[in-house]
């Protein structure tokens, strides 16, 4: 999910802990705990540092090793074990870790959730894992936690009142999502059965609108959900064979993009200098565009002369992913 969602997920997280009555009735315990939870929430993010030296390197790192196996129980430690020192509380160190494992654990299984996806099982797989069930930023979520930590913070109500039911909330929505998906693929697979291949919803701001692509064996079809209703909008076809694209396959920019790109559409346009090959991932599509991929510009010789790996995608414009 998003920055402030994570943030702010930590920050309730670290509210629910106050069910343990000493984190409740030990002020220094209690602020070591929602330090501890908020920095948890956002650890496995801190890969962003590598969008410093280019974004090949940030596509290649983020929601990688961070967000791996290893890495659900290394950031509690480094997190719990200089907060528990600061606060002088190291008694309640390991009451300390495994909240602090509950927050990352909890922004990995929020990746999961993003069509964006996560490789969570490195080391033992390096795959991308997505379950397509929420936006990057998810309305209903984000007020439900905003609301319940105002009235945590500022209307005096009870920690071990609202922070259960904020938590229960969001799991029965995140289930409801869950099976709201399901059904909409059974729609969409009985409306267009030539999709043997496969179907990917990509999820809007609200239930029953957003985005799906259909996969056949020739090409990828995008569409439209409006309430529910499934609308297709365009066709994009499969991998060329061309020697242009062949050719592409060697530079550092087309490899981070194939180790991450999951549906690949290619397009060469061929100009009196040589050719232009663009690399595209179709699951990112949005208003019949193709923001995200790689250009790699061919001389007549099939060197290549230049390449750029981009996402030119505003924040705010779907998909949100």
């Amino acid at each position: 999910m998003d920055t402030a969602s994570h943030l702010l997920f930590g920050a309730t997280l670290g509210g629910l802990a106050f069910l343990h009555p000493e984190v409740a009735a030990q002020p220094e315990l209690a602020q070591a705990m929602l330090l501890c939870t908020v920095v948890g929430s956002h650890a496995p993010d801190f890969d962003t540092v590598a969008r410093l030296k280019s974004y090949r390197h940030y596509l290649r790192y983020h929601r990688g090793i961070t967000h791996s196996l290893p890495a659900l129980g290394v950031w509690p430690a480094l997190i719990a074990l200089p907060c528990s020192w600061a606060f002088g509380v190291m008694e309640s160190f390991w009451l300390l870790y495994m909240w602090t494992l509950a927050a990352v654990a909890l922004h990995v299984f929020l990746d999961w959730l993003n069509v964006y996806g996560v490789q969570c099982f490195r080391p033992l797989n390096r795959r991308w894992h997505h379950l397509d069930i929420l936006p990057l930023f998810d309305p209903f979520l984000f007020v439900l936690h905003a609301l319940g930590l105002a009235g945590w913070l500022l209307a005096d109500w009870r920690a071990v009142h609202v922070f259960p039911a904020v938590y229960a909330a969001s799991c029965g929505y995140v289930l409801l999502r869950m099976l709201y998906q399901k059904r909409l693929l059974r729609r969409i697979r009985s409306e267009y059965a030539a999709a043997e291949t496969g179907i990917q919803l990509v999820p809007g701001l609200i239930w029953g609108w957003g985005q799906f692509l259909l996969e056949t064996e020739q090409e990828y079809q995008t569409g439209t959900l409006l309430q529910g209703r499934a609308v297709l909008q365009g066709a994009y076809p499969k991998e060329s064979g061309h020697p242009a694209v062949q050719a592409t396959l060697g530079g550092d920019n087309v490899r981070t993009f194939l180790s991450f790109a999951e549906k690949v559409h290619v397009s060469i346009t061929e100009a009196q200098d040589g050719f232009l090959v663009q690399w595209r991932d179709v699951r990112f599509w949005h208003n019949s565009k193709l923001p995200f991929g790689v250009d790699v510009k061919l001389d007549t010789d099939l060197h290549v002369m230049r390449e750029k790996l981009y996402w030119s995608k505003k924040v705010w414009d779907p998909p949100y992913v």
